[in-house]
């Protein structure tokens, strides 16, 4: 069946988030809460909220949105976004569904229109809740989501153009694109990428969603992998028409360029890094596609709003390369612990990996050390650096996770290829000292 498949190739989606992301809980006393009576909540999801111990004077909120069989708190853990606002001060809305299904509605008559019901009407809820109880500026908030998360950032911008004023949609297909009137979830003309439509028809589902708006429209910044087999790559060149049309924008991009080696990055009505529309190609890529939170957050332009009561890193979280700060010169007195969770497929895999300082002192710069069972080989990484990338591996602290103050924790994790073993390594060693494995 169609729609097991999604969930289930869904699944791994969000499990391959890409270097210069936050994996698990970030090293502060800040943590996923969870949210109940936020306000009207028709399908009765869920709220997890990450409010950073340091807070801007007028935080933004950005909503992450899990993909079809995730959750709030998986996505909170399985990408970056709560890591950034440790950075710069903005708080973290994680909705989940609560229906069997796993997956969000985005194809119902109540869920395509404004106020209509359904799970649109309470994520709006949230927003309106968090934006009362922490004064945040309702001029900067934003959504962003993964394959099924990414439709509903389409659908909720369509609904609620007043509310977001931009979204991130990772593997999505354009809003309505779903649409049934039989009570199914999926649809598999949408799907399949054969749901093919004028700009004008596409840009007029998203205006006949909120009638008589006529108040700016949110900004789009769009991913998708040519060879997504679950949600057909020609949905990206559909969203692309959609939301040029809403922006009254031609379908020339004003600005191309390859941010990395496979990759094709165009832009609309704009050239720099917020323009209107921004779209970005990837070759070779699958529906298990990588999430690069930290260009979400530099698109909706939070990467400078710094909470004052704190200095930002100099520099951004790194991609690749050597540490950016120098490894530890004594091992940390006490001991550690170390949870290692593996999400496999086919012939990779991602993990989890959480350090948590048991010992009664800080530790200021870290590695851990550790061997990959024979057959994987790190391809990418996040929170740390790693080398080699096979074998007696050692993970190095970046610029702004170092310090591990006691009874903290700090997330990281790497995706890999595996020809078979997906099985994790035996045991673990925090600069030179046995941790304990949980």
């Amino acid at each position: 069946m169609k729609k097991k498949l999604f969930c289930a190739l869904a699944a791994a989606v969000l499990a391959a988030a890409t270097a210069a992301v936050t994996f698990a809980a970030p090293a502060s006393a800040a943590t996923l809460t969870e949210v109940t009576g936020f306000g009207t909540n028709p399908s009765n999801i869920r709220m997890h909220i990450y409010v950073p111990d340091r807070l801007a004077a007028r935080p933004p909120i950005v909503v992450a949105v899990h993909y079809c069989g995730g959750s709030g708190p998986g996505f909170y853990n399985q990408t970056g976004y709560a890591g950034l606002a440790d950075r710069y001060g903005f708080i973290v809305i994680y909705p989940s569904v609560t229906r069997s299904s796993g997956c969000w509605d985005v194809s119902s008559p109540s869920a395509l229109r404004r106020g209509g019901g359904s799970d649109p009407v309470g994520i709006a809820s949230m927003v309106s809740y968090t934006q009362q109880r922490y004064n945040a500026d309702p001029n900067r908030i934003f959504v962003t989501g993964s394959s099924s998360g990414a439709m509903m950032t389409n659908v909720l911008l369509g609904d609620y153009p007043d509310v977001f004023k931009a979204g991130a949609s990772f593997a999505g297909v354009p809003f309505a694109c779903f649409a049934t009137t039989n009570g199914s979830e999926w649809n598999s003309t949408c799907s399949g990428g054969q749901l093919i439509k004028t700009p004008q028809e596409w840009g007029d589902l998203v205006r006949n969603a909120y009638p008589g708006y006529t108040g700016p429209r949110p900004r789009m910044q769009i991913w998708h992998g040519t060879n997504d087999d679950t949600l057909r790559y020609p949905n990206f060149g559909e969203q692309v028409k959609q939301w040029t049309n809403v922006h009254g924008l031609s379908q020339t991009p004003s600005f191309t360029d390859t941010p990395q080696s496979g990759y094709t990055r165009t832009r609309y009505g704009g050239t720099g890094g917020m323009a209107p529309v921004e779209a970005i190609s990837m070759q070779g890529v699958t529906h298990n596609l990588p999430i690069d939170a930290a260009q979400v957050i530099r698109f909706f332009g939070l990467d400078s709003s710094t909470p004052p009561t704190s200095s930002p890193p100099t520099s951004g979280p790194p991609t690749s390369g050597p540490p950016t700060s120098a490894p530890p010169t004594t091992a940390p007195p006490g001991a550690c612990r170390v949870t290692y969770a593996v999400n496999a497929w086919n012939t990779g895999l991602t993990t989890a990996i959480t350090i948590t300082n048991t010992s009664t002192a800080a530790v200021n710069g870290w590695n851990l050390a550790f061997t990959l069972p024979s057959g994987q080989t790190i391809t990418s990484g996040w929170n740390a650096s790693y080398t080699p990338n096979t074998g007696s591996v050692t993970a190095r602290n970046v610029s702004y996770n170092g310090a591990i103050a006691p009874s903290a924790s700090v997330g990281i994790g790497f995706q890999a290829t595996h020809t078979g073993n997906t099985g994790r390594p035996p045991s673990f060693t925090l600069n030179g000292s046995a941790c304990t494995v949980g």
